[in-house]
């Protein structure tokens, strides 16, 4: 096929595993506490641009202490540093657990193991914190890079974050397939970063703006392979 990659990146979060998996434990979540978890997408989407200007973190200002002092207008409240605290706690900490018996993909495995034994870099870039994660979905230790885009300070899809990952895996960003789910997110960004992109798409959405798009890992592997 001539792709001449050297490396695939994946997203994690709908890439590695089907949503609505982890969607349907949840629920009890979104029950309990919905309006944070309505002022955390509202700030995340204002942090991505979306649906008005992109804000930018404050002088002095981490992702974190951005995205607590957008939630916390959203919320009419003050005291940043405690709203900080709460979601580290309730979402970032409080989500991993539920990620403990989560069935990925099928071939997800055996897909990647493929590839690395074929010299493929294997990397991952997601938005959330990804370690735990990792470990609990049994995928730990067979990537060459892992990178989190919020600890980087953008979202994706801005291009900081895809300029992380050529950095770290010292390629060129065409010898790079980016993998996903989100079209607007994964696709468009890694592609405006200058990287090959890949959507998965379980239900057979096509998607111009990507190079290929699959709903088997193994047909990934074997677009790869060729």
């Amino acid at each position: 096929m001539g792709l001449k990659l050297k490396a695939l990146a994946f997203d994690l979060d709908g890439t590695l595993y089907p949503n609505y998996r982890f969607n349907r434990k949840l629920i009890p979540f979104i029950r309990r506490e919905l309006p944070l978890l309505l002022a955390f997408g509202h700030a995340r989407n204002r942090l991505r641009g979306r649906g008005g200007p992109m804000e930018h973190p404050l002088p002095g200002e981490d992702f974190y202490t951005a995205q607590a002092r957008l939630m916390a207008a959203r919320l009419g409240i003050s005291g940043v540093d405690g709203l900080r605290e709460k979601v580290e706690r309730l979402i970032y900490r409080g989500w991993e657990p539920l990620f403990r018996g989560i069935k990925l993909y099928p071939h997800v495995v055996e897909t990647l193991e493929t590839l690395r034994r074929r010299g493929f870099k294997l990397a991952l870039l997601s938005d959330f914190p990804p370690e735990t994660k990792l470990s609990l979905l049994g995928l730990e230790g067979i990537w060459d890079l892992v990178l989190c885009s919020e600890v980087l300070g953008a979202l994706k899809p801005d291009p900081r974050p895809f300029a992380a990952l050529v950095r770290g895996l010292g390629l060129e960003p065409a010898e790079i397939l980016y993998v996903g789910n989100s079209v607007s997110y994964d696709i468009q960004g890694a592609k405006n970063a200058g990287l090959r992109a890949a959507l998965i798409s379980p239900w057979g959405r096509g998607c111009r703006d990507a190079d290929f798009v699959f709903r088997s890992y193994r047909k990934l592997g074997r677009y790869v392979l060729g």
